[in-house]
């Protein structure tokens, strides 16, 4: 599964909700106010006006695209707020709660568990995204835009393997910032001598892009925060070669040698996604 894209379970999960507890005109002003198409000509290979329904409006969306995928995320956060509208309005009724109640809590408990295990977050009322929605999207752009399909190859890479494989993430987060550098300088006409490793490609970039403590002036106001800032950017390309020596691809390991879990691989993406676009943005600021 792309990481930027809602499971075929999740979505089935919202879809069954939604033909038990909604009628046909209520399923599609829910899509229909966040904007979601719909393809009546699709045939679903489902049963029922409602699944089906359901259906027309998933097979409309780009599911590549974060865009098209927002737009549903905004349709199940509706979801979600109903039912439980819905659940407090019974207990509120009754005096307490019921098997309905509860039925209607158990459901929305299953549909939030979903999102979950698709590395999304609810915290009140709103869906939010993890890595896979939010943090690689503008690095996503930035290869796009230049052709770079090695870079996309490696995006892709992470994606697939935060949860997966978070030792191939790590090693790919670390690979991402030597690409990011090397399209930089390629596109700065900046020549590279020999196989530079990636302390050396990161102090490159960041002198040509001016980002380098030496290029402000000390009258400059927070001149001494700047510094700082601009020598931990410095250490992030090393800092992630030395965890990739330790936990990521490319390295033997000890025997008996632990392994990292997703949340570390989200850590070292993170960082390298935030460094990358950084630079790339720097680029596309200095060039224009």
């Amino acid at each position: 599964m792309s990481m930027n894209e809602i499971s075929i379970k999740t979505r089935q999960v919202f879809r069954e909700y939604l033909v038990t507890n909604y009628v046909l005109r209520e399923i599609s002003d829910t899509f229909d106010a966040e904007n979601v198409p719909c393809d009546l000509k699709y045939n679903p290979p489902v049963s029922g006006q409602r699944r089906s329904l359901v259906e027309c409006y998933y097979h409309a969306v780009n599911w590549d695209n974060p865009n098209d995928v927002k737009k549903v995320l905004l349709v199940f956060e509706d979801v979600l707020m109903c039912a439980r509208e819905k659940e407090e309005s019974i207990r509120s009724l009754s005096g307490g709660e019921t098997v309905i109640s509860q039925s209607v809590k158990q459901s929305i408990k299953i549909m939030e568990n979903a999102l979950q295990r698709d590395g999304f977050s609810v915290l009140n009322g709103k869906i939010t995204g993890s890595v896979r929605i939010s943090m690689l999207d503008e690095v996503k752009k930035e290869a796009t835009m230049l052709d770079a399909n090695y870079l996309q190859e490696q995006i892709r890479r992470m994606e697939g393997a935060i949860d997966e494989d978070p030792a191939l993430a790590i090693g790919t987060a670390k690979e991402l910032i030597e690409t990011c550098c090397k399209t930089i300088l390629s596109e700065r006409k900046v020549v590279i001598e020999g196989i530079p490793d990636i302390p050396t490609l990161t102090k490159l970039t960041l002198r040509e892009l001016k980002l380098v403590p030496e290029g402000i002036n000390d009258s400059t106001r927070g001149a001494e925060v700047i510094k700082r800032i601009l020598r931990s950017l410095g250490t992030i390309g090393n800092d992630l070669a030395e965890l990739r020596s330790l936990y990521g691809t490319g390295h033997g390991k000890h025997g008996r040698s632990g392994g990292l879990t997703s949340r570390h691989a989200k850590l070292a993406v993170g960082m390298a996604t935030t460094f990358s676009t950084f630079l790339f943005e720097t680029h596309k600021a200095i060039i224009k």
